[in-house]
């Protein structure tokens, strides 16, 4: 003890406090420091590291309750990396911050229910994958403890549905492909269909842009980027690129089973207790698509539901007024071609343009995104608002590595196209997805005017314009609060 003793400055002795807690351990002068047992009246105790006082580095803490913690302290609350062992059997290995699971962790639920992916101040926020016991599977975006953003349920036999998620609930444009082989496009409010939509039957010819979820592999079905947990910080879609070359949504669309019903969303609480909804009772698929299935098997359906309940239906193509509502109503899916263009391949001259601008698109939109959302300033103008950022072909601590040529991205007012894209109600990661997925960009033949090439995204949903020096300079003139917004149409946002 003595050798102790000289070499931390630190003597071991045991003393009650005159609250009636104990703690044995080292001391630095008067205070806790270094290695020792604390034990609360109410039979908690705390046994690990000490600095000036404080719990600081590795320890572990035990509840009267019989809920334990061991892992990292800092500044006397559980900050770190950490395993924690609730009370119902409920286990969490990931970060904290501050006493709350934040960034990467995995949670096993006491019902035999896990979540894998990114926490914020204690609840599933971000990116992750969650697994029910009985085999479901969602992977995609979570907000406070939900479903929220895109996302792909799988139910354990077969039906697979991308959709937009709100609240728990399939809310948007979606693609729901069912164990049959059959397929419907269309959009679903709260859970349940609604308004038009395109129904496949098995066997049909699926459009291949439609298959949004394959964004993150190859043709031939291998990872196109291994999984990191260190590429989380670069951008909000490298991350959910990563989750599905980890998860493998490819396998999601090629398994040919049966549809059935499943449960949704798990809500989380702070406490990590576990508060299950079902699915409305019937099944997403139920047997709506094996209507007709012995006759016309290789037409297009044209359906029309309101609030799940589907009102008209047929063959797609036949002119009727349900189908020119369609078409004037919702378009997105299925559009006529826009006079001459063609799809850049590698080879094509324009394919490493292509590239860069993908690789930028997506450093700058994850790197803003995450910044709270707030009203534009006069400093989010003009030179201090640009950005330049070095994409070398290996990587580097803040780019991927890419196949492009090495190439500097100069972000100009990132956080004046934020608020563009919210007021124009673009989601971010689908505007990633719908630019930077992994189908290549189409290039309009004929120029403009001024010389601008046009760039026109697979879903057609978003045009890129390159521009001149000049017109540049005359635009970066023009962004000024008060007359900014007038010039969203012009330029990517």
């Amino acid at each position: 003890m003595a050798g102790a003793e000289a070499s931390t400055g630190s003597a071991q002795r045991g003393d009650t406090l005159p609250n009636g807690d104990v703690y044995v351990g080292n001391f630095d002068g008067l205070v806790p420091h270094g290695m020792g047992k604390y034990m609360w009246t109410d039979g908690s105790l705390y046994d690990g590291e000490w600095d000036r006082s404080k719990m600081t580095g590795r320890g572990m803490i035990q509840w009267p309750s019989g809920a334990s913690y061991e892992g990292d302290f800092r500044g006397g609350f559980i900050d770190g990396t950490g395993t924690f062992k609730g009370v119902d059997g409920s286990v969490y290995k990931g970060s904290w911050r501050m006493n709350k699971k934040q960034g990467m962790g995995t949670m096993v639920y006491s019902n035999s229910d896990s979540y894998e992916g990114l926490w914020n101040e204690g609840l599933p926020d971000g990116y992750g994958k969650y697994t029910w016991a009985a085999g479901n599977i969602y992977i995609g975006s979570w907000k406070s403890g939900s479903m929220n953003g895109r996302g792909v349920m799988q139910w354990i036999h077969g039906d697979t549905l991308d959709c937009n998620w709100l609240s728990g609930l399939a809310h948007g444009k979606g693609y729901c492909k069912y164990a049959s082989g059959a397929c419907y496009i269309g959009t679903w409010d709260r859970g349940v269909k609604d308004g038009h939509g395109i129904f496949y039957q098995p066997g049909s010819k699926i459009p291949c842009n439609l298959e949004v979820s394959e964004c993150a592999t190859n043709n031939d079905g291998t990872s196109a980027s291994s999984s990191s947990n260190e590429k989380v910080k670069v951008g909000l879609l490298f991350l959910l690129q990563n989750l599905c070359n980890k998860w493998g949504l490819r396998r999601f669309f090629h398994r040919p089973r049966r549809i059935s019903n499943g449960t949704t969303p798990i809500f989380v609480d702070d406490s990590g207790n576990h508060l299950s909804q079902d699915l409305p009772n019937k099944s997403l698929s139920s047997n709506e698509h094996l209507q007709n299935s012995d006759v016309h098997k290789d037409l297009v359906y044209e359906r029309e539901y309101i609030q799940g309940v589907l009102i008209s239906e047929q063959p797609k193509g036949k002119h009727s007024g349900m189908l020119d509502s369609g078409e004037t109503q919702e378009n997105t899916w299925q559009k006529q071609e826009r006079g001459p263009m063609e799809t850049i391949y590698k080879g094509h001259r324009s394919y490493f343009l292509m590239l860069n601008l993908q690789l930028g698109i997506r450093y700058t939109v994850g790197k803003i995104t995450p910044v709270p959302l707030r009203e534009v300033r006069s400093n989010d103008f003009g030179p201090r608002a640009r950005i330049i950022m070095y994409f070398p072909c290996e990587g580097s601590q803040y780019t991927p590595p890419h196949c492009s040529v090495n190439f500097f991205w100069k972000d100009y007012c990132p956080m004046v196209f934020r608020n563009l894209r919210e007021m124009f109600h673009i989601d971010a990661a689908d505007y990633m997805m719908s630019i930077c997925g992994g189908d290549s960009l189409k290039e309009l033949s004929s120029p403009g005017k001024s010389g601008s090439i046009f760039y026109l995204s697979q879903d057609e949903r978003f045009v890129i314009k390159t521009l001149r020096k000049s017109e540049l300079k005359d635009y970066a003139k023009s962004w000024k609060k008060g007359t900014w917004s007038y010039f969203w149409c012009t330029i990517v946002v």
